[in-house]
């Protein structure tokens, strides 16, 4: 944590402020795709306020989380990391709410029911690009060494499961993922199963992960396999079926139908999860 001045505490107010427009930025990145998906402008109005609601509860752990990896400041303090949830919730409100005016798509003769929904989808990946951009775009190099030795395994894991919920949250809303998931066949479907966790398989050992504490020199392949590619891409398939209940996707669906749609979704969802790993 930056050294505090016993007087004013300016240091750290300061390293913070540095942080806010990397933090904008990170919100514009990876908000933009779900910000420019019609899908999503629709999601807005008719999802079922329930699920939104548990969408928006869940991702404020994930936040706090997330900020113990890639905060705005290296923190030490529970306190702390809810501090900067919130700072990066706001900004991803904030960032939403202008770049829908902007684009027309929020109006002062909307339902203010309707204008909340549709800020409240998009603040979510604005959220998690916020705390992900004072990291990556310029931050403090050796304070994210620092954090990345600090990880553990289920940290990993955790990690994991952001880069496949950002992921499965710009796919899930299309008409697309439903449309190729009808079109695949079964064998399809087990030749992309096995497609994702080779490609999987490919980050873990291809992209030599730096700082990799979870994945010492000389692991054995099969226990890399078992404890990051498979845990990773069942997590993935998970996270995958979350988003397609909280979209609405599921309703109505048979089992198999769901499986494949799945499936289908599972595959972004897993190379997100995999190179969340490399740039977080």
């Amino acid at each position: 944590m930056p050294e505090k001045d016993d007087r004013s505490g300016k240091p750290e107010r300061s390293a913070i402020a540095r942080g806010l427009p990397r933090a904008v930025g990170g919100a514009l990145i990876f908000s933009l795709p779900m910000l420019m998906t019609m899908e999503l402008w629709w999601l807005g109005f008719y999802l079922d306020r329930f699920r939104l609601t548990l969408l928006l509860v869940i991702t404020i752990p994930l936040l706090v989380f997330l900020s113990r990896h890639s905060g705005f400041e290296r923190t030490l303090r529970l306190r702390d990391d809810l501090r900067d949830a919130f700072i990066a919730y706001g900004i991803g409100i904030l960032t939403s709410l202008v770049i829908l005016v902007v684009f027309g798509l929020l109006t002062v003769a909307m339902p203010l029911d309707e204008i909340a929904g549709k800020v409240a989808i998009q603040a979510v990946p604005a959220s998690i690009g916020a705390l992900l951009g004072r990291s990556q775009l310029g931050g403090d190099r050796s304070r994210a060494s620092r954090k990345s030795e600090e990880r553990n395994y289920f940290s990993e894991l955790f990690l994991m499961g952001v880069g496949a919920l950002f992921l499965s949250l710009n796919m899930a809303p299309t008409e697309e993922m439903i449309l190729i998931s009808y079109k695949m066949t079964e064998w399809h479907g087990i030749a992309l199963v096995l497609l994702s966790i080779l490609l999987m398989h490919g980050f873990v050992f291809a992209m030599q992960f730096k700082n990799e504490p979870s994945l010492p020199e000389g692991t054995p392949w099969w226990s890399a396999f078992a404890r990051f590619t498979l845990t990773g891409y069942v997590l993935a398939l998970l996270i995958s079926l979350f988003i397609l209940w909280i979209f609405g996707r599921t309703d109505g669906l048979a089992l198999a139908p769901m499986v494949m749609a799945v499936i289908v979704l599972g595959f972004p969802a897993a190379i997100g999860a995999a190179a969340a790993r490399l740039i977080v």
